[in-house]
């Protein structure tokens, strides 16, 4: 049966193929080449090399001198005081953000307008300004006294006693702490949806329930990350305390550097580096807890650092084994 004219057979519509490999490579579809993020990388590359062999090879760095402090008493006793300040200050001056947050939220002018004011000095002064104030605060005050307003006392307090080197360096970084961490909380508030408010108390839920339970959970995904960055912050303001004389990690390492002068450089490095493991312990945490207040508000969770190293070793061999066919 012949066919119809201007129609072509099958045979004659479809091109020749000489083979499925030669077909497959010829429909493969090849990367985009960016000469520039080569380029970019490589030089990249080379200033990391440049300064990692720098680091290997100056001997001003002194790496044996800095092997010989890194785990020394002195310096360990240093790190504990940083981080029991860094605690007790994290704690209340998260606390004190909180209150200072309602207040600056609530319906009272009065409570609003206490808690603007403190937000607006201590995030004017300077924390070593307030350190050193509070330091000598005895000169101001060489007793304290709890009893009834503009009347008699019933028990009196020497500052002088109450006022120790610890204690001065927790309160100055707690005040100042929780001036940034009330805007902290007050921003997370706010970026609950209204119709969350208003869904809450359409149930008749007590206002201390509907907080708790609706409004600070999902505030949490927002006072989180920021808070992290006020704590990681806070880690490296504890170095001023060294000023109001308490021996903190920089404190031993500054001690350490007038006794030996020669070991400046290394004691610094020792101080860089625990700073540097502090921080990135509270990255990861802050990774870990973001990624827990984020269920229920993302399809699908991001994956842990462990689960993105098996992806990519999984792609990897994927791509081989298809280059390896091809």
């Amino acid at each position: 049966m012949s066919e119809p004219p201007g129609v072509l057979s099958v045979a004659e519509a479809s091109p020749p193929v000489d083979s499925p490999s030669k077909s497959a490579a010829s429909q493969r579809v090849r990367p985009l080449r960016r000469p520039g993020r080569w380029i970019a990388t490589a030089v990249v590359l080379v200033l990391v090399a440049q300064f990692a062999h720098g680091l290997a090879t100056n001997p001003f760095y002194q790496w044996d001198r800095f092997r010989y402090w890194f785990l020394r008493p002195t310096i360990l006793d240093g790190l504990v005081v940083t981080l029991e300040v860094t605690a007790l200050s994290a704690v209340l001056g998260l606390l004190g953000g909180v209150v200072l947050a309602l207040a600056r939220l609530s319906g009272s002018p009065v409570l609003r307008a206490v808690s603007w004011t403190y937000t607006w000095l201590f995030r004017s002064i300077p924390l070593i300004v307030l350190l050193i104030f509070l330091y000598n605060f005895s000169a101001l005050y060489q007793t304290l006294s709890l009893g009834v307003p503009f009347g008699p006392s019933f028990v009196t307090f020497d500052e002088s006693r109450l006022a120790t080197d610890l204690a001065i360096a927790v309160i100055g970084l707690s005040l100042n702490e929780a001036a940034y961490a009330s805007e902290v909380v007050r921003g997370g508030i706010l970026s609950v949806d209204q119709g969350q408010h208003e869904a809450a108390a359409a149930l008749g839920l007590p206002k201390g329930y509907q907080f708790s339970r609706i409004v600070l959970p999902q505030a949490l995904r927002s006072i989180v990350p920021n808070y992290v960055n006020q704590l990681i912050g806070l880690i490296k303001s504890t170095s001023l305390v060294f000023y109001v004389s308490l021996l903190d990690l920089f404190g031993s390492v500054q001690s350490m550097g007038s006794t030996y002068p020669g070991d400046i450089v290394p004691l610094l490095l020792v101080a860089t580096v625990w700073y540097l493991i502090l921080t990135s312990a509270v990255s990861v945490l802050q990774y870990y807890v973001e990624r827990y207040f984020a269920r229920g508000a993302t399809r699908t969770l991001p994956p842990t650092p462990l689960q993105r190293l098996r992806t990519g070793t999984a792609g990897l061999r994927e791509r081989i084994r298809r280059e390896a066919a091809v």
